[in-house]
């Protein structure tokens, strides 16, 4: 099915998760689902990373995956890779947009914590499917219709409420530090404010597309992985 994306699908540059990435220019920043590279290129270009490296289960051509700035990419599925780094290697990791598509969302993040330093920070953003436009569709006029991108996206295997986000980073050991919600707050501005404040914030999953999720390595290594 990932043959079938458009090149644009792949080319999109994340600046709303770079802006959650620690201001420091030493950083090793490792992005999983990078797509053709923009974000990463765009991270060495900020002056937030002098070393990045990408995996995506696509290769692009003629695109940044080859870009002389690019340290190193990687083409392959991640939950069958072995990504030979040491351990604590990495400042930052990337998931954006990523974790829904995995069959086992929980291992990759296991799989990927020994890779992160001690204080370093994971950072991703997981399509919230209590979204109104996919939970009324599903309550009112029973669709749930599968398109090329966005929440309902053909190629996502996984689907996350707030609890569930939660549960899948705390499970596999990371403290969350930061949880935003992007979403229809942003899209109907004021309305949309003003209405989740008029019934006391109970909108606002509703009103969110996505979640924006920081979160470091500070959970004891016996933290049991659930599903």
């Amino acid at each position: 099915m990932y043959e079938d994306k458009k090149d644009s699908y792949y080319s999109f540059c994340r600046t709303d998760l770079l802006e959650f990435v620690p201001r420091n220019r030493s950083n090793k920043i490792l992005e999983i689902g990078a797509g053709s590279g923009e974000t990463l290129l765009k991270a060495k270009e900020s002056g937030l990373a002098e070393y990045v490296v990408g995996v995506d289960l696509a290769q692009v051509e003629n695109s940044n995956q080859s870009h002389p700035a690019m340290d190193r990419f990687i083409t392959g599925n991640i939950e069958n890779l072995k990504l030979d780094f040491a351990d604590n290697f990495f400042d930052v990791i990337i998931c954006g947009d990523v974790l829904e598509h995995l069959l086992d969302p929980w291992q990759c993040l296991v799989k990927l914590k020994p890779l992160l330093r001690d204080g370093g920070v994971i950072i991703a953003s997981i399509p919230n499917v209590r979204y109104w436009k996919v939970s009324m569709g599903l309550v009112f006029s029973g669709r749930w219709n599968y398109c090329d991108s966005g929440t309902l996206d053909r190629t996502h295997l996984r689907f996350f409420v707030r609890q569930t986000v939660q549960r899948l980073f705390t499970d596999a050991g990371f403290t969350i530090s930061t949880m935003k919600c992007q979403g229809s707050q942003k899209e109907y501005g004021f309305s949309a404010w003003l209405l989740n404040l008029l019934t006391f914030e109970l909108l606002t999953d509703l009103l969110t597309m996505q979640f924006v999720v920081v979160a470091d390595k500070r959970l004891p290594p016996e933290t049991s992985v659930r599903r």
